[in-house]
């Protein structure tokens, strides 16, 4: 077996090596992963990194610089600021919000308080320019001189660094958009990354395409060529790869693409761990054997996860030792699935974990001193490394979610599976607060189930990003046929979302919510009332736990 968690730079998916790359650095700006999701529809390939990155330690050349915006104030003590070096890399860089009074802070400190917030919507004029200072104005090349756009700032310029010109104003901040007359450097106070500013994308294909000069070549057709490419190479021509699947699109699309590149010395691995869905290991086991081909061993170890969470009702440590059980399941079965290779042609060692790890994964996981503080232990990553003794393989670890969809149907997955709702490593763990055990576990199946077939029923499956039913660690009181009754309350959340970044609550109809609450208060044993999650993300999570 190799090192203990051992992941080389040669397993780590390294996109920004072959396609050309913007690099985002981000301040701790809630809008920070959106301005790389702007980027890739615009089949540019970004990739972001703390702002206190070391330009010295990066393992490409980015074609140009992005400066996020961030909650801190750039004369503040102990504010995060970017490494110098990267002002040396002689690339173009874009400074938003924050990241204008980064790059203003770097050529002079003259930012300061302003006497007047400026948060929302305003108007913004382009100022435009002529002869040698013509070329100042590409930011906004193709865009009308007044336009709408979204700030959120509470600092300002309190001058103009050498060298630099005004290129947009609005009522309360002459200093909107700035530019540099030497080099490719722009800033602008508003946040082009969001729909509020609808011409948003416009000037951020006009910094990325025209002033960096980025080529529009991120798909997932050229993605998965090089992906099967690297993985083959990695893997050797005898060596093996274990992977836990659930059934949901990521693990999927991941044991797919590992198929694809190595065939049948890709053992996927479904274990059963006591909570999942209704019939989830039957389902699973018919879809990713009959449909994909996949090579799916089945583990029933229910009762050992179960024994090991009673008792237990913190969700991280649930987390935890669901995390930690996978592991010590994960490693006896590749010890099995060795020993019965040993002696065939294929005959390797079981070396790699496959995961499913998704981009928003590694950016909620990043912990530092300033932004990007941990929200959360995720199921995919530091978790699950602990105490390994298997190298770490993630095909898919610099995707989003869409382009995982986009990933999937390019490998001939079904639609229905390429878009099915995510599922939780831990979960039903985690959608039911408090302590699991098996009469909670058969009250949050049956009441998620019928959630489920009623989304289906109403055509809102495809609309909704993700759905289930929690339940709570609460009791409430209720009249049942004729009698008082003290039983337990359900949470139904759905939410829209495009990237699970952020998310809104989706906008059922009365009449939905009625038939829903109506069907699991009659016919789930236990439940006594219904409630519908209208909290968006931020401020909550899409997970109850």
């Amino acid at each position: 077996m190799a090192a203990n968690g051992e992941t080389t730079e040669d397993a780590v998916n390294v996109p920004a090596k072959t396609f050309d790359t913007v690099l985002v650095l981000d301040f701790g700006s809630q809008y920070s992963h959106l301005i790389t999701r702007r980027l890739r529809e615009l089949n540019i390939y970004s990739e972001m990194l703390p702002c206190t990155q070391k330009i010295s330690e990066l393992h490409f050349k980015p074609k140009g610089i992005i400066l996020s915006g961030g909650p801190y104030s750039v004369y503040e003590d102990g504010a995060p600021h970017v490494d110098p070096a990267a002002f040396d890399l002689g690339v173009p860089i874009l400074g938003i919000c924050y990241g204008l009074q980064e790059l203003a802070w770097h050529h002079g400190k003259n930012v300061l308080a302003g006497e007047k917030r400026e948060y929302g919507h305003a108007y913004l004029k382009i100022e435009r320019h002529s002869g040698k200072e013509e070329h100042i104005d590409r930011l906004f090349e193709g865009i009308e001189d007044d336009i709408e756009v979204w700030m959120s700032h509470g600092d300002k310029l309190s001058k103009l660094p050498d060298g630099f010109h005004p290129i947009a104003t609005t009522a309360n901040s002459p200093f909107a958009g700035i530019a540099s007359t030497d080099k490719p450097y722009f800033g602008i106070q508003f946040h082009p990354e969001v729909t509020h500013t609808p011409r948003g994308t416009q000037i951020l294909s006009n910094f990325a395409v025209n002033i960096c000069k980025a080529r529009q070549d991120w798909t997932m057709e050229k993605f998965v060529d090089k992906e099967i490419e690297r993985i083959r190479a990695l893997v050797g021509p005898k060596g093996q790869v274990i992977g836990a699947v659930s059934g949901g699109v990521d693990s999927t699309v991941a044991a797919k693409l590992m198929q694809e590149a190595i065939g049948d010395r890709f053992h996927a691995v479904l274990v059963d761990n006591g909570v999942l869905r209704l019939d989830e290991a039957k389902i699973v086991k018919e879809t990713l054997t009959e449909h994909l081909g996949i090579n799916l061993t089945v583990v029933d170890a229910s009762s050992l996860f179960l024994g090991k969470l009673k008792g237990v009702s913190d969700p991280e440590k649930k987390r935890k030792i669901i995390g930690n059980t996978f592991i010590e399941i994960f490693q006896d079965k590749a010890k099995a699935i060795a020993e019965a290779a040993a002696n065939s042609p294929k005959a390797g060692e079981i070396e790699w974990l496959l995961q499913g790890t998704l981009y928003p994964d590694v950016i909620e996981s990043i912990s530092f001193k300033g932004p990007s503080a941990t929200i959360k232990t995720h199921h995919n990553v530091g978790g699950l490394l602990e105490g390994m003794h298997l190298k770490l393989i993630e095909p898919l670890r610099e995707l989003f979610k869409d382009e995982v969809r986009a990933l999937g149907t390019n490998l001939g997955i079904p639609e229905h599976l390429v878009w099915r709702h995510p599922f939780p490593g831990p979960g039903l763990a985690i959608r039911i607060l408090g302590e699991v055990n098996e009469e909670q576990l058969k009250i949050a199946r049956h009441a998620d189930k019928i959630f489920i077939d009623e989304i289906v029923a109403a055509g809102l499956y495809r609309k909704i990003s993700q759905a289930f039913a929690a339940l709570l660690p609460v009791k409430a009181v209720g009249v049942m046929g004729d009698k008082r009754v003290h039983a337990q309350v359900i949470a139904l959340r759905a939410v829209e979302t495009t990237d699970f970044m952020t998310a809104d609550w989706f906008p059922f109809d009365g009449d939905f919510l009625k038939r829903v609450s109506r069907r699991i208060v009659n016919e789930v044993d236990g439940v006594c009332r219904v409630v519908y999650d209208v909290t968006s993300k931020p401020p909550g999570t899409i997970e109850m736990e």
